[in-house]
């Protein structure tokens, strides 16, 4: 596990834009596991830049993102499809039909999983996966206590997860309690793991994480097991792993 550190924001983007780069001028197929939330919009407008620039080819690259709300169509804007044809896909020269985001509005959970895993064993897996950590550690919206063997997956959403995502909505009762999921052993079994993390409010977590035992109710300590994986964090977030 490799722990790079960023001044601050802006810099932890930069170097995770980098690596992300790096993979794609390398591996112009490439397939990239990409991740929804606010600490990735950053190395989504860098990665944008060095496109407008000339420096970036997204036109073979597919991508697999990690998870969806059940019960959102994809152009509500708080879905997950919503947010990255915004924040990258549309603003990148991209073929739409690459991009991959777990069905919604498929009714039957088994099903929409099951679509979705078929759509990853058929892309030959993940290259590199880009992961955001939530606070009480979970990856995706693998919550605590998810074993970690599983695949992509129906999960209820934890109360701490609600109501954090409230914020996005008009009303408490538009938050989705259930989500679509790739499943730890799908990320797990991606070539390189990516993980984009920033504020002082994750150094507890990120001292959990990547510093303390593996184990199910910490969803992301899993990662130490994993042969290549590399956290970018700004100087706050990585306060207290690297004391």
């Amino acid at each position: 596990m490799k722990i790079v550190c960023g001044k601050d924001y802006k810099e932890m983007s930069r170097k995770a834009a980098n690596i992300i780069s790096a993979q794609i001028i390398l591996k112009e197929n490439c397939v990239l596991g990409l991740a929804t939330g606010s600490t990735p919009i950053g190395t989504y407008d860098q990665l944008v830049e060095w496109y407008e620039k000339g420096d970036l080819d997204f036109s073979q690259v597919s991508t697999l993102n990690l998870d969806e709300y059940r019960g959102l169509a994809a152009d509500h804007p708080q879905s997950y499809r919503y947010f990255m044809n915004n924040q990258l896909f549309k603003r990148v020269n991209i073929d739409i039909s690459r991009t991959h985001v777990p069905d919604g509005l498929e009714p039957d959970a088994d099903k929409a999983c099951a679509d979705y895993n078929n759509i990853i064993h058929e892309m030959g897996g993940i290259d590199l996966q880009l992961l955001g950590l939530g606070h009480n550690g979970h990856i995706g919206f693998n919550e605590p206590g998810i074993a970690f063997e599983t695949e992509t997956h129906c999960v209820d959403l934890t109360e701490t997860t609600m109501k954090a995502n409230k914020r996005f909505f008009e009303g408490d009762e538009q938050v989705p309690s259930q989500a679509y999921t790739m499943g730890i052993k799908t990320i797990m079994q991606a070539k390189k793991i990516l993980v984009v993390v920033s504020g002082e409010d994750k150094a507890d977590i990120v001292k959990r994480a990547f510093a303390g035992p593996v184990t199910p109710e910490v969803p992301a300590s899993v990662l130490q097991l994993h042969n290549d994986v590399t956290i970018i964090g700004d100087e706050a977030a990585l306060s207290k792993i690297l004391a």
